[in-house]
């Protein structure tokens, strides 16, 4: 009789034991049931707190463009603590830049970008939104209008004039020795020049021909694509001031700053000397816009102008000549295609003593070659990166916030599924052919698409028609004896070539 009190209280707690954990089970199994499973792109095995860094190589586009066969053209990665997405084909770049835009229109802040572009607070790497919105406005109506890149052609005329003659003198020289022309040295004081005397009124060179600002410009090329340990480790940034990196990244603001502030000032001064419209440079237009509060946003302060000014050099300069250079060197190695375009060049021009914009609009074969030429070797491989402003889902894989994008455009144009014969430099695949880089065509998007698509197109090609059209009527061009040419690429925020490219000129008479 003891015992039953005992018993009957652990028959009692048996059941209600029984009926807890079956409605734990049913409530587990709804829980379940009711939860999402988020489902990631592919990607590649990570380590152990560095991720997938490990894996980008000294030429990340194309070690990722090797990942993205394997894993597919939707690839997820983890650069250290930053969850990156790569985008290896036309469908996923269409869903990124045109479908979900608007959700990747955001840019990530750099450390680099933060100290040498005024807290990016210029055109490219700025956040998506109001202030964006109202400086691509002025950009595109104001300073890279069709109306305006027609004007600056007297300053195409007088540059490209003075490279032919650089190289027309160099030439005698050359002649009668093995010397030869530094193309890209040349190119890129060209470029600069052009680009030195639309925005800021006037060139910098020294007692050599070679421009002062072009060393500042180089070295912010450098430094805005340079690693930062802060960028992918957060927690771990006294590392980049312990390194040196920040330092570097402040003494070259104060020297470009200082730079600027001294042009400003001089453009401020010589405002009540009037200039007609033709005459006036970047500088000049927005100051005006400043001065007449033409501007919608309420708040365009003299950094914001001098990141804008930067912008216009880091995007209009080492990119031009660099194409310019890639381009040489291919014509250099396909040697049908050389002969091609000079005689479609000087058949046009005729016996005329200079290149006019007219003939250049007739040449449709060099057009071919400037198109080949920037599918093979996009300025930009990966364009800006891009950031996601809000979770997103793509093909059912769900991106979170704050990814950061890369558009693998050098994989997207190589791809052997899009383009027949996809390594080899072929410009007649262009003839006839309605394609072309203004960011339609998913396929060929050298200069991006969408909202955060590359604002300078015009001037660029218009920059890189008239220097190509001219080297190539002006000079017969040899490679110097016992040298070969090569295609080894150098990273950086343009893919230039590893060695500069050395040509011999042989001036072609009229």
């Amino acid at each position: 009789m003891d015992q039953a009190p005992y018993g009957g209280t652990l028959h009692f707690n048996l059941i209600s034991f029984s009926l807890c954990f079956f409605f734990f089970l049913i409530f587990l199994k709804l829980f379940r049931g009711n939860k999402k499973i988020t489902k990631f792109p592919p990607s590649p095995p990570k380590l152990p707190i560095i991720g997938n860094l490990h894996q980008l190589g000294a030429l990340p586009h194309q070690s990722l463009a090797a990942l993205s066969k394997k894993y597919g053209p939707l690839m997820f990665l983890k650069l250290g603590q930053t969850p990156t997405l790569v985008v290896s084909s036309p469908k996923m770049a269409r869903e990124i830049m045109k479908t979900h835009d608007l959700k990747f229109s955001n840019r990530p802040q750099t450390t680099p970008g933060k100290h040498l572009l005024y807290g990016c607070q210029d055109l490219a790497f700025s956040p998506y939104g109001e202030y964006w919105r109202q400086a691509k406005k002025m950009c595109v109506l104001e300073l890279l209008s069709a109306k305006r890149v027609e004007a600056f052609q007297y300053v195409r005329d007088e540059e490209v004039g003075l490279l032919i003659d650089r190289i027309r003198r160099k030439s005698c020289d050359v002649i009668c020795g093995d010397e030869c022309v530094n193309l890209k040295q040349m190119f890129m004081s060209t470029t600069t020049n052009i680009i030195s005397r639309c925005v800021l009124g006037e060139k910098f060179e020294d007692e050599n021909g070679e421009s002062r600002f072009g060393d500042v410009s180089r070295r912010i090329l450098v430094l805005i694509t340079a690693f930062s340990v802060g960028d992918f480790f957060p927690s771990f940034g006294w590392i980049d001031v312990v390194r040196g990196f920040i330092r570097e990244l402040k003494t070259t603001s104060k020297i470009l700053d200082g730079f600027f502030d001294k042009i400003i000032e001089e453009h401020r001064t010589k405002m009540s000397v009037g200039k007609s419209d033709e005459e006036k440079d970047f500088v000049d237009i927005m100051l005006q816009l400043q001065q007449d509060d033409m501007f919608d946003y309420h708040d365009f302060s003299l950094d914001r102008l001098k990141a804008i000014l930067l912008d216009m050099f880091v995007g209009g300069s080492d990119t031009t000549a660099t194409s310019l250079e890639w381009a040489m060197t291919e014509l250099m190695r396909n040697p049908a295609a050389m002969k091609k375009v000079q005689e479609e060049i000087r058949t046009i021009v005729g016996n005329k003593p200079k290149i006019e914009m007219e003939d250049i609009e007739k040449m449709e074969y060099m057009h071919c070659v400037i198109k080949e030429t920037l599918r093979l070797h996009p300025p930009a491989p990966f364009l800006v990166p891009r950031e996601s402003a809000g979770e997103v889902e793509i093909e059912g894989y769900h991106i979170p916030s704050k990814t950061r994008v890369f558009v693998n455009v050098w994989a997207i144009q190589r791809d052997p599924m899009i383009w027949e014969k996809p390594n080899e430099f072929v410009p007649e695949r262009f003839i006839q052919n309605s394609i072309d880089y203004k960011g339609h065509d998913f396929e060929f998007i050298p200069f991006g698409s969408g909202r955060r698509k590359c604002a300078g197109i015009s001037f660029a090609i218009t920059s890189f028609e008239f220097a190509l059209a001219n080297v190539l009527y002006w000079f017969d061009w040899k490679l110097p004896h016992g040298s070969v040419l090569d295609v080894d690429e150098e990273n950086g925020l343009t893919i230039c070539k590893k060695k500069p490219l050395h040509l011999k000129p042989v001036p072609y008479y009229i």
